[in-house]
């Protein structure tokens, strides 16, 4: 990894925003999981949630993230799985569902923990979720059409919460808020895509990354990866 790269994953690990997110129940179109992810990445977020009741779903959102994402991608079985998860972390549940308690998307405060959940495409948000959910919000339309595709609408709402966020001065951090481990990950994945790649296929840890972007492991570490076939 040369040093303008390094410079630069240290730079986006500083501006992840770690208290934002997108959950995603049962969204299953894969061009839309995936430029949910793609926005998601572009301003800042860490990880992302997507509710699938089948293992079918899952792998979607995995191919779909693509193997080298930038983007955390946690899934749960259930949409109250995902709702207790995000609430313990005191995070406000957005839900984007027209109803006579909704309010303009732009009126919320996004520099709380904010989570913002997307419903599927054809149905919405289920019941249960609306139930779950701290706000239901809308994006204000004035032609015949109700709704927009669920990929454009986060993108809204995601690029409203960018621009509080960084009028609130939470975009000018020099150094992450995400945990080492998790920063290391990224480091690594990021810098060594071929090496990740292998120590992952050897199932060998990865090597910690220093001040000067290198990776140091031992003689051992180097020896098993340089061996043909996996451990």
């Amino acid at each position: 990894m040369n040093a303008q790269r390094f410079a630069r994953i240290r730079e986006m690990l500083a501006l992840r925003q770690h208290d934002l997110t997108v959950c995603m129940e049962q969204v299953h179109k894969p061009h839309n999981v995936s430029a949910v992810i793609r926005t998601a990445d572009a301003v800042g977020i860490h990880e992302v949630h997507a509710v699938w009741p089948s293992q079918r779903m899952r792998t979607v959102v995995s191919s779909s993230a693509g193997s080298n994402s930038w983007v955390k991608v946690t899934t749960h079985r259930t949409i109250a799985d995902a709702v207790s998860h995000l609430k313990a972390q005191k995070m406000q549940v957005l839900a984007t569902h027209l109803s006579d308690k909704a309010v303009d998307f732009r009126e919320i405060d996004y520099t709380r923990p904010t989570c913002i959940l997307m419903g599927q495409e054809k149905t919405g948000i289920t019941p249960e979720a609306l139930a779950l959910a701290d706000q239901d919000i809308i994006i204000p339309m004035v032609g015949m059409v109700q709704s927009l595709n669920v990929s454009v609408a986060s993108a809204l709402i995601l690029y409203e919460a960018q621009r509080q966020r960084q009028n609130a001065g939470m975009y000018q951090r020099e150094y992450s808020l995400l945990d080492e481990a998790e920063q290391q990950r990224l480091l690594f994945e990021g810098g060594y895509p071929v090496l990740a790649r292998v120590a992952k296929q050897k199932g060998l840890p990865y090597p910690w990354i220093n001040a000067q972007g290198e990776p140091e492991a031992d003689a051992e570490w180097w020896a098993t990866m340089q061996a043909a076939g996996k451990k």
